[in-house]
């Protein structure tokens, strides 16, 4: 009985997920059409160089970065967990909590492009500061009404944004995580004409903060999920209680309950049951803060690292001149490029048009968090005792104040905002074989009859009869790309492998056939060889694009590109092989036993968690242990 729950919960929940999803492909993909086998250079050659900036924006950046030089003070941001009122007051003086709200709304109307390099500047001074500018304009109320919102909701919200009202985004709640299905906070509709909202979110950053939200909820008897502005100052809103975290400790996050909240009709965003599809469309464009934002904390490490290997000697050199150590300079620096390479693509994609950047977007911030983390590691690692340090200490004992310590609590939670890598692969692998399961996915679903299977032959046969063959037929070693000089081998690399990465899918649906969707570290591979060659071509069209200005550096990006290209090309060679020589059967075995207890006898020689949690702190194991009312009960969520 407990098994049948889990499956037909299991298949509820993914019935949600593929109602929401965009099913329509009406703009051209890179990466989609690389999952089909198809390597459209096109779409992303010549590479979109940026332009010169417009005076309006230059005038606000340097603003921006005179402010925060004079008047933000990030150790003492981190140290008391709070955004300092005369932060937040010059932010919205600067207009910066309106870049992306048009002017007509009073916004600064900034395109993504110039957002993004916003987002690049706060990424390598406070992680703080970038959640509350980003949760705000990424996720909060302005993008999604600024896209689904009628013109009434645009004229009533988006002033009071551009202003400084800070919004947040309330999707997650406690027992739901990434399953919509299980989505607790209800809607329903009054005789008026109204909604009355019901439940409790959770972890909504600028929650503690934030005048307005953008909230999910679920009508109890259609099961369809809506979207809604909601005022935290109405009757019925209430912070139960402040997340606090490892690293951005001033992160306004926060518990918010809703009990018979009255939201008026013309507060709904878009339509009913449209809410998880508007929350999934205001994550693609959101998501891009997070990998921009990467790309200022990896330059800023790589200058740290930089600076500190050129002049800390050891054994009678710098030791950045030991081999250990350069080697992982020179990563360090080709990981970067291919980082801004890939986020710099997608965001001007968007201000382009014409694109559908759904999995641009998802590999842009899987991957640049992936890298970016990798480099803030290595950081601490080339800093050694001085890393580990806080920044008052080395300041006490009259060192240079460098914070990696702080950035590494600070940066860790980008690979789980805003969808974690784990989501992220499943997204991504869930549109790879998109195709594959609208020409042959009757033959794969239990639930299809024979007679349906039957009627799928015909279609499926005259598709694969032309499309397979041509997944071997290409290029291959032809010289090809000549006019990009000594990079054209990246790009047939990436051309061949392509096609091999369409063939693999196809053949875990021939394998695999309907368990596909349970094999994730098979599925997870696949999208990590896309990543890796979607970075390669991003990179090689980038200095080829850099070549043909002239710019100064274009050599010495050709050079960062060259060196990429060929750590990617090794760590593709690894995946594919991986793919079908592995141990995941063995390893799905061994955890199975580890959740049923039967490798519990290896926890012997500690206390047990109740243990510790009793030990360490007395009064949170008596808080669990039984009932009692939330932490900071009472607590309005406009309050600071």
């Amino acid at each position: 009985m407990a098994k049948d729950h889990h499956n037909s919960s299991e298949l509820e929940s993914r019935k949600v997920a593929e109602a929401s999803r965009e099913t329509e492909w009406r703009q051209p993909s890179f990466l989609r059409e690389m999952f089909l086998g198809n390597f459209r250079l096109d779409l992303i050659h010549p590479y979109p160089l940026l332009e010169d900036e417009r005076p309006e924006f230059a005038a606000f950046y340097n603003a921006l970065k005179e402010f925060v030089q004079n008047e933000v003070d990030s150790v003492e941001i981190d140290a008391t967990g709070e955004y300092p009122e005369h932060v937040v007051d010059g932010l919205r003086k600067l207009g910066a909590f309106g870049m992306k709200i048009p002017k007509k709304y009073g916004g600064l109307g900034f395109t993504n492009v110039e957002y993004q390099k916003v987002m690049e500047l706060f990424g390598s001074i406070d992680g703080n500061l970038s959640a509350l500018l980003s949760a705000h304009q990424s996720i909060g109320v302005p993008q999604p009404l600024k896209v689904f919102g009628s013109e009434a909701l645009k004229e009533k919200y988006l002033p009071r944004c551009a202003k400084g009202e800070i919004s947040a985004f309330a999707l997650t709640e406690a027992q739901v995580g990434s399953d919509p299905a299980r989505l607790g906070t209800t809607v329903e509709k009054t005789p008026e004409g109204d909604y009355v909202i019901n439940g409790e979110k959770l972890w909504c950053t600028n929650g503690t903060i934030a005048k307005l939200l953008v909230v999910m909820a679920v009508n109890p008897k259609s099961k369809k999920i809506s979207a809604f502005v909601v005022e935290t100052a109405w009757p019925g809103v209430k912070v139960e209680h402040r997340c606090h975290f490892m690293g951005l400790r001033a992160l306004a996050n926060a518990v918010i309950s809703f009990k018979n909240v009255r939201v008026p009709a013309e507060n709904l965003i878009g339509e009913e049951g449209k809410g998880l599809k508007i929350a999934l469309t205001t994550l693609n464009d959101g998501r891009l803060s997070i990998p921009n934002g990467s790309v200022g904390t990896a330059k800023a490490c790589l200058e740290v690292c930089r600076k500190w290997a050129a002049s800390r000697v050891q054994w009678g050199k710098p030791v950045g001149k030991h081999e250990a150590i350069a080697h992982k300079l020179a990563d360090m620096a080709a990981n970067t490029f291919a980082m801004e390479s890939i986020a710099r693509l997608a965001t001007q994609m968007v201000d382009r048009g014409g694109y559908d950047i759904r999995l641009e977007a998802a590999a842009c911030k899987e991957w640049n968090s992936a890298r970016t983390w990798e480099i803030v590691d290595e950081t601490m690692q080339i800093r050694g005792g001085r890393g580990y340090e806080t920044e008052k200490s080395l300041a006490a004992r009259g060192e240079e104040p460098i914070a990696v310590e702080r950035v590494m609590r600070d940066y860790r939670i980008n690979k789980i905002f805003e969808g974690s890598s784990e989501i992220m692969h499943l997204f991504m692998a869930r549109e790879a074989v998109d195709k594959h399961l609208e020409v042959a996915g009757a033959m794969i679903d239990p639930e299809k009859s024979m007679s349906d299977k039957l009627a799928a032959i015909p279609p499926m046969t005259a598709f694969y009869a032309s499309w397979y063959p041509t997944r071997w037929l290409g290029w291959g070693q032809w010289p090809r790309y000549q006019e990009f000089g000594d990079l054209a081998t990246h790009l047939r690399f990436c051309e061949r492998n392509t096609r091999r990465l369409s063939r693999q899918i196809f053949h875990g649906m021939i394998v695999h056939q309907a368990k596909l969707q349970h094999k994730q570290a098979f599925l997870f591979r696949l999208v990590d060889v896309a990543n890796e060659l979607f970075a390669m071509a991003a990179s090689v069209t980038r200095a080829q694009a850099m070549r043909q200005e002239g710019r100064a550096d274009a050599e010495n990006a050709a050079e960062l590109a060259d060196l990429f290209c060929r750590n990617a090309r090794r760590k593709i060679a690894g995946l594919f092989r991986s793919l079908w020589l592995n141990d995941d059967v063995r390893k799905y075995k061994v955890a199975l036993k580890v959740l049923e207890g039967k490798h519990a006898w290896l926890e012997s020689g500690i206390m047990t968690l109740a243990e510790r949690n009793k030990v360490s702190r007395p009064e949170v194991f008596e808080l669990q242990a039984k009932p009692v009312a939330p932490v900071a009960k009472g607590r309005t969520a406009g309050g600071n």
